[in-house]
């Protein structure tokens, strides 16, 4: 697998290089149309965890007004999200706004292909991981990963944590020639592209269940 991963860091920084370079007239063009739309800056530039859990400045278009991740559920929004702007709204349609992350690519942040990576405190911070959702982290995070072309923003964490270390487990060129595909797939037929309600209410919810859970069997344990 090593060997791989010095031969897909080759290809991730041709092909993010090649990427910017030919979509240089969509971007620029992007980047008018969020200044015209609404205040603010084009770029939305937010702390995340990479590989090894190191926090770095991951970028996207800017596709909801400025400071609405202090309001509602944060960064993540549900359908009809009065947060998102009418042009973020399109951005978010198409994925045209995770296209800045090539920028992390090339700064060696990310990967074309590897777990999407999580806010440094969402789902919970990197202490209340355990040993084998760590394995997450041993990859450099990606535009797209196993995750979301297994279901995207419907899965709860837990399952998509899960997927994730599978992901880090077998990382492989056909595996990632299988995912670069299934992402065209996804993102033509526009799935999974909102949280869902359920599965944002859930979201911070889920270490506080896990602790309860431990709790329980601690008590079984001591009678």
């Amino acid at each position: 697998m090593k060997g791989y991963l010095y031969i897909k860091r080759f290809f991730d920084v041709l092909f993010a290089v090649l990427g910017l370079i030919f979509a240089s007239p969509i971007l620029l063009l992007v980047a008018i149309t969020i200044k015209l739309d609404s205040k603010g800056p084009v770029l939305f530039l937010h702390e995340r965890l990479g590989k090894d859990a190191r926090v770095f400045r991951f970028c996207k278009f800017r596709s909801m007004s400025v400071g609405a991740e202090k309001t509602g559920t944060g960064v993540y929004s549900g359908k009809n999200d009065p947060r998102v702007t009418r042009v973020g709204r399109v951005l978010r349609a198409l994925s045209i706004d995770e296209i800045p992350q090539l920028i992390n690519v090339i700064r060696g942040e990310m990967s074309l292909i590897g777990p999407r990576p999580p806010l440094t405190y969402h789902p919970w911070p990197i202490e209340e991981y355990t040993d084998e959702q760590k394995k997450m982290f041993c990859v450099r995070p990606g535009l797209t990963g196993w995750a979301q072309v297994n279901g995207r923003r419907t899965v709860e964490w837990n399952k998509r944590i899960e997927m994730n270390c599978w992901y880090a487990d077998h990382v492989s060129f056909l595996l990632d020639l299988k995912i670069f595909f299934l992402t065209f797939w996804v993102v033509l037929r526009g799935e999974d592209n909102l949280n869902a309600a359920q599965t944002a209410n859930n979201m911070a919810a889920q270490p506080k269940e896990r602790a309860k859970e431990e709790e329980k069997e601690k008590e079984t344990v001591t009678v």
